[in-house]
């Protein structure tokens, strides 16, 4: 029984609609590469708070600051 966990920064406003989305993408691409049953396909969402991500060894809002983002 595949499960797909989705993390997502708790910033922004991400709706139901794009949620509905990722969830249908994920087990979508599960039963188009690896030929699993969509019906037995679980997909959590995980919204984490900003504070509580990082890259690179720094909080993500310094990694931001640091990087040069285009």
């Amino acid at each position: 029984m595949p499960y797909i966990n989705i993390k997502i920064t708790r910033e922004g406003n991400v709706t139901a609609e794009q949620k509905a989305a990722l969830i249908e993408g994920a087990t979508e691409l599960l039963v188009r590469v690896l030929n699993k049953s969509p019906v037995a396909t679980t997909v959590v969402i995980d919204e984490v708070e900003i504070e509580n991500w990082g890259i690179g060894g720094l909080p993500v809002e310094e990694y931001r600051r640091r990087a040069v983002l285009p």
